[in-house]
């Protein structure tokens, strides 16, 4: 039984998707295609809170000082693509056209 101030439920789709209640978009002042974070408790809690867009993620920031240490450490490693790899990778995704901000249609819930 929670105790919190407000109670709130939503359902997750076949896809994992679920609409954030207006209840709880309201409470974090939140609007359309703006981030949430969700913030993983060692007990099991989840809280989620508005994403603030100016901090850095610390995992894409942790991964980028490994990339930058290992190549300062193994520039050896460092290659650049084929002409045939590059040709090979058009092939593959070179008429795919995504937008990453385009919201899903229904079909694809």
């Amino acid at each position: 039984m929670s105790t919190g101030l407000l109670v709130s439920e939503s359902t997750l789709t076949d896809r994992y998707q679920t609409t954030v209640p207006e209840a709880v978009r309201k409470a974090l002042h939140l609007g359309k295609r703006e981030k949430i974070r969700y913030t993983i408790q060692a007990d099991g809690t989840v809280l989620i809170s508005k994403a603030n867009e100016d901090e850095n993620d610390p995992v894409l920031s942790s991964f980028l000082e490994f990339l930058a240490k290992d190549i300062q450490s193994n520039p050896q490693r460092l290659a650049s693509i084929t002409p045939a790899l590059f040709s090979h990778i058009q092939g593959l995704v070179g008429c795919v056209d995504v937008d990453l901000d385009a919201p899903l249609d229904d079909e694809d819930e």
